[in-house]
């Protein structure tokens, strides 16, 4: 019975692969050209569903299709091949499944009399192969069209053409899918209609297609056209003006009045040196009648103490680590170092350098500290590719990134440049880790690909490998900091764009890609140009931002620029900083705040790592301690910052203490009138409007103690808004 019923099984497989055979030569439906891109259009290897880190309900597929092996053994293989059923093609999981015939947890995704269903049952029933014979190989994706004008409410639709190497090509628009970077400003549907928003703006529409990304620009220009000449007219100051008054003349949008000599004056002390002008400052320059009195005054900032400080702190940012990770001294040292770069005005490229080849100890070269904090070669990568290359690999460690041309050979291969740091020394004992460390370059260390467990060889992202050092890093280095390579300039000048006008031109500012592209590409081009002429001068890089016109546009919008939110045609306010803001209140009161682990009289933008206890930089946005580096702060304000501005006992003291400017004042023997126009000056850097005078003289002249008029009049205009946003 046993060896009848085992005969008649094998006898079932034999008559099975007879009826195969003929399907299998005959085979035209291709597993990676037709099945993938029907899965992935309709989300079935989405990060919500089967695409997830472990799949779902016990089915797994690659994420948008990276893998197609793995794919293709879970569909075909896995659980005994129980998902196909190519005797009966209908009756397959697969298919049940994806029509809601048998209960599905994602709902019907495929309906039984679509295209994409005739598709796959084919495919089942021939025999699901792998390939096909002459298969082409996917190179790219196309738009037939990747700018458009719309009107308000207007519809366009998008032809997305995939190209193989063979020459064919192929109308994918239908198995595409898309993503609109500004829904509210271009909607787009399923099948690649485009609809315009109600109000004037921009976006991007990406368009991807079994991991290859095109991109269509879309503005929605005002309604009225306005004369180029109202263009032409308008003063410019550099390159930088050319460029942003072309694309407000195409989107229709007029630029803000500029700003008065005052405004001026306090944006750029926050913006260059992190502080207020003193009011004798202010009066200095408020009066100077010198025609280049701006251009002079950059150049006085520029060479100003306060700059080192102010500028090291946003790098501080991007790499100093937790004290008590790494330790103490080794923070201290790392902070030392980025401060040293900025006071000598070491170029950008050499401080890069240093920096991705450093080497020694940590006690007494800081920028080892770096490798102190990153342990091993991923980690490095992600964060070196993200400061200096404005390149997020972080998705591409684990999948082919979703919405850039990255894959696990680029993120490996590029995290190979750091597989021979070596260590010596305790290593981290955190919460004290407080051990020198030395970093060396050892003889040996591998990356493997996790898939493959091929060894990696170090590769840049694109172009050409520049050698072959005995540190890969120095190769890395090299190439990083080479002319060819755009990106290097780009993310530095777009990351001193954002500080200095509110908005990076790519937003976020560390994050260049195709589908993120930026507001106005002609200007980065131009800026990043700029700044490889000029030997990667930061300083020179601030001071053409700062003297063009469009940095001096006023906050205040007109009747064509209210919604423009990312074209600089009028400033864009921000918050102050926190360091700024806490060294603004000390600069007001004339009393310096106390800080542990700080010298007396120490600034805000001196600290040297955000363990030091500061209830005020915490309310208003500093990074939490326990943050890894690239740190990201918040900038929005909050009622929290408000009530502390408010009710802030510390605050309270130092405006009312015997030692502060309201004390002196009081005790002086200057008029009501000078009295007011200090105060004014010290915390708006302007002079009071007659309205304001006059109230404030009143105020003082009827008072019975003029100190305490003058310290309610200060808490009252460190409350206003003008105090801590910058317009």
């Amino acid at each position: 019975m046993l060896c009848l019923s085992r005969h008649a099984a094998i006898y079932s497989v034999l008559l099975i692969g007879c009826w195969l055979a003929p399907a299998i030569e005959a085979a035209k439906v291709s597993f990676e050209l037709d099945i993938l891109p029907v899965l992935t259009a309709h989300g079935c290897n989405s990060g919500a569903c089967h695409g997830k880190q472990r799949g779902q309900n016990g089915f797994q597929l690659s994420l948008l299709a990276f893998d197609p092996d793995f794919d293709f053994h879970s569909l075909v293989r896995e659980s005994r091949g129980r998902r196909l059923f190519p005797a009966s093609p209908s009756e397959s999981l697969l298919l049940l499944k994806a029509t809601a015939q048998t209960p599905h947890g994602g709902g019907r995704q495929i309906e039984p009399d679509s295209a994409d269903y005739q598709t796959l049952l084919n495919w089942i029933a021939e025999a699901a192969p792998r390939k096909i014979d002459g298969e082409p190989l996917l190179q790219s994706v196309s738009l037939a069209e990747s700018e458009f004008s719309l009107s308000p409410s207007q519809q366009n639709h998008l032809r997305v053409t995939a190209h193989y190497d063979d020459g064919s090509e192929r109308d994918v628009t239908r198995l595409a899918t898309y993503l609109s970077n500004e829904a509210s400003v271009v909607s787009v549907d399923p099948a690649g209609a485009i609809t315009a928003g109600v109000l004037p703006g921009e976006t991007a529409v990406m368009a991807r297609y079994m991991n290859h990304i095109c991109v269509a620009n879309v503005s929605i220009p005002q309604p009225i056209t306005l004369a180029p000449a109202r263009f032409t007219e308008l003063p410019r100051s550099n390159f930088i003006d050319d460029h942003v008054y072309a694309k407000l003349q195409k989107l229709s949008l007029l630029p803000s009045d500029p700003i008065d000599d005052a405004t001026f004056l306090r944006r750029i002390y926050t913006d260059v040196i992190g502080r207020l002008p003193s009011p004798e400052e202010a009066r200095e320059f408020l009066n100077d009648s010198d025609r280049d009195k701006r251009a002079n005054l950059v150049d006085l900032l520029l060479v100003r103490p306060e700059y080192a400080d102010h500028w090291a702190g946003y790098w501080a940012d991007l790499l100093r680590p937790n004290p008590y990770r790494v330790g103490i001294k080794a923070v201290l040292n790392y902070d030392n170092w980025i401060r040293e770069q900025f006071r000598a005005n070491v170029s950008y490229d050499s401080m890069v350098r240093k920096l991705i080849t450093a080497k020694g100890s940590t006690w007494h070269n800081g920028a080892a500290t770096l490798y102190r904090d990153r342990r091993s070669p991923d980690e490095v990568a992600t964060m070196v590719s993200q400061l200096f290359l404005g390149v997020r690999l972080e998705c591409a460690k684990c999948h082919h990134h979703p919405f850039e041309r990255w894959s696990q050979q680029d993120f490996y291969q590029f995290a190979a440049h750091f597989a021979k740091v070596g260590r010596k020394g305790t290593g981290l004992s955190p919460p004290i880790s407080g051990g020198e460390e030395i970093v060396f370059t050892s003889t040996s260390g591998t990356v493997s690909h996790p898939l493959t467990g091929e060894k990696m060889s170090p590769k840049p992202l694109f172009g050409k490998h520049v050698g072959e050092s005995e540190d890969p890093r120095d190769d890395l280095a090299q190439w990083m900091t080479s002319d060819e390579n755009d990106y290097f300039a780009q993310v530095q000048v777009n990351r001193v764009w954002g500080i200095l006008m509110g908005r990076g031109i790519v937003e976020p500012v560390d994050d260049l890609r195709s589908t993120n592209p930026p507001t106005n590409p002609q200007l980065l081009a131009a800026l990043a140009a700029n700044f490889r002429e000029s030997g990667y001068d930061l300083k020179q890089l601030i001071r053409t931002i700062t003297l063009s016109r469009t940095y001096s546009h006023s906050s205040l919008p007109n009747e064509t620029n209210s919604g423009d939110r990312v074209n600089y045609s009028r400033h864009y306010r921000h918050r102050l900083r926190a360091e700024v803001l806490m060294d603004a209140v000390a600069d007001v009161t004339e009393v310096a705040a106390k800080m542990q682990a700080m010298p007396a009289e120490s600034r805000a933008s001196q600290v040297w790592t955000h363990r030091v206890d500061s209830m005020f930089l915490d309310t208003f946005g500093r990074p939490n301690e326990n943050q890894d580096p690239p740190c990201e702060r918040t900038p929005d304000a909050t009622v929290t910052q408000s009530l502390h501005l408010m009710n802030s006992p510390d605050i309270d003291s130092r405006i009312r203490s015997d030692q502060g400017r309201a004390a002196r004042l009081a005790a002086s023997e200057l008029t009501a009138s000078l009295i007011i126009e200090e105060v004014y000056l010290a915390i708006f850097s302007r002079v009071p409007t007659p309205a304001e005078s006059d109230y404030g003289i009143e105020l003082i002249e009827s008072a019975e103690k003029r100190r305490t008029v003058i310290e309610d009049l200060m808490w009252a205009m460190m409350n206003a808004p003008e105090f801590t946003i910058q317009n």
